[in-house]
């Protein structure tokens, strides 16, 4: 900042030039604030709302900038917005890639789902050093796209209250129409600018659209809008009332925090009870699988020991609760993979069984 003490910039672009380290972090800073007060639920209704207005506002501000620079907008005012628009259409990509990484590492299984949630957290982060990138209408239509999908495998099982494979394919063919509606329009307004963009442009998006469908039929997209608000291994379940009284060992702070390779102390004679709350939209109605499994060391595999279902119903801000029981206890390595009815993971509770003479001490926790 030193070099501009004693100067004042000669025009907007020349203020925006300077200070673009601060402004691109900025709205960064902003857009994931309000997402992550807006986001602390999914139940969907505002939320949506405001992805809403994400997508507009990153609709609106690719065609407002090429219609801009092609010169079919002129005078001073268009000139003199010119430089905030990409600012602008910055904003709108931070803000949903930021909503999505919190809404799909909610929902996410890690050991499957990983890698499209990581995904997103690189473009949310890479976000901050697109403002170049944003000039080009090719990128421009191919992050939209990027983020319309997202969107819409999303929203749409909350609007339908269904999930499953045919609730994905008719989100990827609602965003192909919509897609197909932009691009239409923006030929109308920018022609010189399409008919120079289209053979790359209907690669890119092809491309896009494979790996969402490679990503889906890979489990790594996580099964929104399911999310797990709590799961763990208990020594005893029972229903009071209107809640769920548990008996859990004693555990570490930090343990409290994780589903994974926790140990459960098996006296003689008792069960393992895997509780699972799992939040689902008000209309939203499926079915749940715990699938419980061995790990057969000697063919080191996983072994499927049982599974048992029921059905759940959204609404409940905390989750559908439930849980399933297991009496063959082997010493060694378990899990309970958390599925839904097509199959894909919701989540994961992992522990191992170790044989003590006499039951801990349990504490019990309501939920």
């Amino acid at each position: 900042m030193r070099r501009y003490l004693g100067k004042l910039p000669k025009s907007t672009e020349e203020l925006l030039h300077w200070y673009e380290r601060y402004i691109s972090p900025l709205t960064l800073i902003i857009a994931f604030t309000i997402d992550t007060f807006a986001f602390r639920s999914i139940d969907l209704r505002w939320s949506s709302i405001l992805l809403l207005i994400y997508l507009s506002i990153v609709a609106t501000a690719i065609v407002l900038y090429h219609l801009i620079q092609s010169g079919r907008l002129r005078g001073k005012f268009f000139l003199t917005i010119l430089p905030f628009v990409p600012v602008a259409m910055q904003f709108g990509f931070g803000g949903l890639f930021s909503a999505f990484v919190i809404l799909y590492s909610q929902s996410a299984a890690y050991a499957a789902s990983w890698i499209f949630v990581v995904g997103l957290a690189l473009l949310l982060i890479g976000n901050e050093r697109f403002r170049r990138l944003y000039t080009g209408f090719v990128f421009q239509a191919s992050m939209f796209f990027v983020v319309l999908l997202s969107f819409l495998i999303f929203f749409l099982p909350v609007v339908l209250g269904r999930i499953g494979l045919e609730i994905f394919l008719a989100s990827e063919l609602l965003g192909l129409i919509v897609m197909g509606g932009f691009v239409y329009i923006f030929a109308l307004l920018v022609p010189a600018v399409f008919r120079a963009a289209r053979f790359e442009l209907f690669r890119t998006v092809g491309s896009i659209f494979l790996v969402f469908n490679l990503l889906y039929f890979t489990n790594a997209i996580p099964p929104l809008p399911l999310a797990i608000k709590d799961a763990g291994v208990y020594h005893g379940v029972k229903k009071v009332g209107e809640g769920y009284v548990l008996k859990s060992q004693p555990l570490e702070w930090y343990q409290r925090y994780l589903r994974y390779n926790t140990v459960f102390y098996k006296a003689p004679g008792e069960r393992a009870y895997v509780f699972t709350s799992i939040f689902a939209p008000t209309k939203l109605a499926t079915t749940i699988t715990h699938e419980w499994q061995f790990y057969d060391t000697l063919r080191k595999e996983w072994r499927t020991v049982s599974r048992v279902s029921y059905p759940i119903q959204g609404g409940r801000d905390g989750g559908y609760r439930g849980y399933t029981v297991q009496d063959a206890l082997t010493p060694g390595d378990w899990r309970v993979n958390v599925r839904i009815a097509d199959g894909r993971l919701v989540g994961r509770v992992a522990f191992e069984v170790q044989n003590v003479p006499s039951p801990v001490e349990a504490e019990e926790v309501v939920r």
